[in-house]
């Protein structure tokens, strides 16, 4: 692609999505951000203005107000002069005993991982399916391949996430917008804080970023990040119901 790339990065104060940006920054890319809390979303704009980037616009909204999201995609894209990268990155990690607890918390935690995410994902289809080209990300999860007693509600919603990015691409083919499903396992982010994880199966949030971003500029279909996690899930996937169950992880 020729000058600037042009990246929206949705949910841009996540550790995950910081990484991307970090690395688009370093390459002078134009960016437009857009997080729920304003004064985080300042200081990573700050920070990814020092590394290089351009950052052309900051929006500090509630992602799941559906009514809104066209006219927020629509004011990104004239900010931006159009898409080359869109990174639909915000998500919540809900507590499994809470939300089993108070169901309430689990549909909350469904609208931010999954229908918001897949709503956003339509609106920004729409304005890149009328230029013909771009590519749009969409930050999944491991856990979404298959349920476990430890984090079935989180993985539900990246289930469908899942599932609805590749139906979504499956409707764009041809139209020169390329979908790019990205499953990370663990990621050394706040997200993960307190959580019982052997360090052994945490990434490293730069080397996370500096894969997504290689896979977002090629235009990869399907990540597993890092890779071991494509082998791992593989397994998990293929073991009988009966041997899965006895199983604690």
């Amino acid at each position: 692609m020729n000058g600037a790339q042009r990246v929206l990065v949705l949910g841009a104060t996540s550790g995950i999505a910081q990484a991307v940006a970090r690395v688009y920054a370093a390459s002078g890319a134009r960016l437009a951000l857009v997080a729920r809390s304003r004064e985080h979303l300042s200081a990573v704009a700050a920070d990814l203005a020092v590394r290089g980037a351009e950052v052309v616009l900051q929006r500090a909204t509630d992602l799941c107000e559906i009514e809104r999201q066209r006219t927020l995609i629509a004011e990104a894209e004239r900010a931006l002069g159009g898409f080359d990268v869109v990174l639909v990155a915000h998500g919540v990690l809900p507590d499994q005993q809470a939300c089993q607890q108070d169901p309430r918390r689990a549909v909350s935690s469904w609208d931010v991982n999954f229908a918001s995410a897949a709503t956003l994902m339509e609106a920004a289809a729409e304005r890149m399916v009328g230029a013909e080209d771009g590519v749009l990300g969409v930050l999944s999860s491991v856990a979404g391949d298959r349920g476990r007693a430890d984090n079935y509600v989180y993985g539900a919603a990246k289930a469908a996430l899942t599932t609805y990015a590749s139906g979504l691409a499956h409707r764009l083919r041809g139209t020169g917008v390329t979908v790019v499903i990205i499953k990370p396992g663990p990621v050394g982010t706040p997200m993960i804080a307190g959580r019982n994880l052997s360090p052994r199966l945490v990434a490293d949030v730069d080397v996370v970023g500096r894969r997504i971003h290689r896979a977002l500029e090629r235009g990869e279909r399907m990540l597993y990040v890092p890779g071991k996690w494509r082998w791992i899930m593989a397994v998990i996937r293929a073991l009988p119901i009966r041997i899965f169950e006895r199983l604690r992880f």
